[in-house]
C-alpha cells in the first residue's frame, strides 16, 4: 500500500516544528548572514578571543570555496529536506479531498508556478535570452517538489527507498566512471567534473558561476534525493505507532547514521555542495534530521512555542518571503533607512562594521514585519 492511501484519521495534524524550522532556516538569509559578516568585521582588533569568535562566525556564514562544509552550506539542502517533509504532511489530505487526478494537476501547477517565480527572481526575460538563468534555487525546489511528489503518490516505502538508493549510487557512478572529455574519469574538481562539463556545454542561458552552475542539470538528480530523505522524516513524524518522544529519538538516530555514512563516503566522493555530491546529500540530511528532532522535541513535545513565534511567521510564508527578497531586496530598502552617512557615523562612533550590522538587522526586521503581517491577516502564499 502506498503511504498516500492512508486515511486522514491516521495522518498527523499540522506540525508546528516544521514551520518553525523552515522559518529559522529562512531567517539566516534574510539579513542574519550579513549581520554575522559585519560582526566579524566589528571584532577585528578586539582581542584574540573576540577576534577568533567573530572570524569563526563570519566564516561559517560564507559558502565553502569547493569541497568541505560550513553552516551556510546547509541552508539550501535543509529547505529542500523540509519540502519533502511537507509533501508527506499535505499530499495525502489533498488526495483524499480532491482525488488523485486533481492532486497531480495541483502538483504540476505548483511546480510550474514555482519554476516561473525562479525565472522572475533572477531577472526573467528583462535581458537577452543568453542571460536568462534557467536553473536556480527556486527552480531546483520546483523540480525536487515535482518529482518527489510523484514518487510519493505512486511508490510504497520500499519503492521510495529503492529510488533514493538508485539516485545516490547512480549519481556517484556517473560522476566516477563516465570520463569527462579532455580530463578523464573520477574527477570531482571544479570545472573538471561531469556535472560542470554538462552545464557548460548543454545548459542554455546564464550560468551562475560563469563556467558552471551550482543548481545545474545533473546535480538536480541528487537534490531530489535530499527531498526524499525529507519524505522519510515526514513519514516518521506521521507514524501513529510511535510516541512523540520516540519520533524525536528515531530522528536523532537516523541523523547520526546518515552523518556517519556521509562522512565515510566522503573519503572517496568528497562533500561538495556546488555539485551536490551523494556524500553531501547524506551529511546534509543527517544534520537536517537532527535539527528537526530538536525542534520537534522543543516545539511539539514540550510545547515551547512562544519563543518561535517569529520563525513560525516566516516559515508559514517562506517561499513568498524569499521571492519578495529577490525582487525587492530587503537590504536595499534597509539601506535607505539606516545606510549612507548614518552607517558611516555608526562606524565612527562605535567600530567599523557597525553600520552594516545595523542595516542587516533592519533588513531582517522588515522581513519579520512582512511575515507577521501576512500571518495575522491569514494570508498564506503557498505554491
Amino acid at each position: 500500500m502506498r503511504y498516500v492511501d492512508l486515511p486522514s484519521v491516521l495522518q498527523s495534524p499540522r506540525v508546528v516544528s516544521v514551520d518553525a524550522l523552515r522559518g529559522i532556516n529562512m531567517f539566516w538569509i534574510m539579513g542574519f548572514d550579513g549581520a554575522m559578516g559585519a560582526l566579524a568585521q566589528m571584532s577585528n582588533g578586539k582581542g584574540p578571543v573576540v577576534r577568533a569568535a567573530g572570524s569563526f562566525l563570519g566564516t561559517q556564514f560564507q559558502h565553502v570555496a569547493w569541497d568541505g562544509l560550513r553552516f551556510y552550506d546547509l541552508i539550501f539542502p535543509l529547505f529542500i529536506f523540509l519540502t519533502g517533509v511537507s509533501i508527506v504532511l499535505s499530499l495525502p489530505r489533498l488526495v483524499e479531498r480532491e482525488g488523485m487526478a486533481k492532486a497531480h494537476l495541483r502538483i504540476f501547477r505548483r511546480s510550474v508556478l514555482l519554476y516561473a517565480m525562479g525565472l522572475i527572481a533572477y531577472g526573467g526575460i528583462s535581458a537577452h535570452w543568453v542571460d536568462v538563468r534557467l536553473l536556480g534555487v527556486l527552480q531546483r525546489i520546483a523540480l525536487c517538489y515535482f518529482f518527489t511528489s510523484l514518487m510519493f503518490l505512486h511508490f510504497n516505502l520500499r519503492g521510495l527507498i529503492a529510488a533514493t538508493v538508485a539516485i545516490l549510487v547512480g549519481y556517484w557512478a556517473l560522476m566516477t566512471f563516465v570520463p569527462v572529455p579532455g580530463i578523464g574519469a573520477a574527477s570531482y574538481a571544479a570545472d573538471a567534473n561531469l556535472a560542470n562539463w554538462i552545464d557548460y556545454h548543454y545548459l542554455p542561458g546564464r550560468l551562475w558561476d560563469v563556467t558552471r552552475d551550482p543548481e545545474g542539470m545533473l546535480s538536480t538528480l541528487p537534490a531530489i534525493g535530499t527531498c526524499l530523505f525529507g519524505v522519510f522524516a515526514g513519514l516518521l513524524l506521521r507514524d501513529s505507532r510511535l510516541s512523540e518522544q520516540q519520533k524525536t529519538l528515531w530522528l536523532v538516530v537516523a541523523g547520526c547514521v546518515l552523518l556517519t555514512s556521509g562522512y565515510l563516503w566522503a573519503l572517496q566522493f568528497p562533500i561538495v555542495k556546488a555539485i551536490w555530491t551523494s556524500s553531501f546529500v547524506l551529511v546534509a540530511a543527517g544534520y537536517g534530521a537532527i535539527l528537526l528532532a530538536a525542534m520537534h522535541q522543543i516545539v511539539d513535545v514540550w510545547g515551547w512555542q512562544r519563543w518561535a513565534t517569529v520563525f513560525i511567521w516566516i516559515g508559514a510564508n517562506a517561499l513568498a518571503i524569499y521571492f519578495l527578497n529577490d525582487i525587492f531586496n530587503f537590504w536595499s530598502v534597509a539601506a535607505r533607512l539606516a545606510g549612507g552617512d548614518f552607517a558611516i557615523l555608526l562606524d565612527r562612533m562605535v567600530t567599523p562594521g557597525t553600520g552594516n550590522f545595523v542595516t542587516n538587522l533592519v533588513a531582517l526586521a522588515l522581513a519579520v514585519m512582512l511575515a507577521g503581517f501576512l500571518y495575522h491577516r491569514k494570508i498564506f502564499i503557498r505554491v
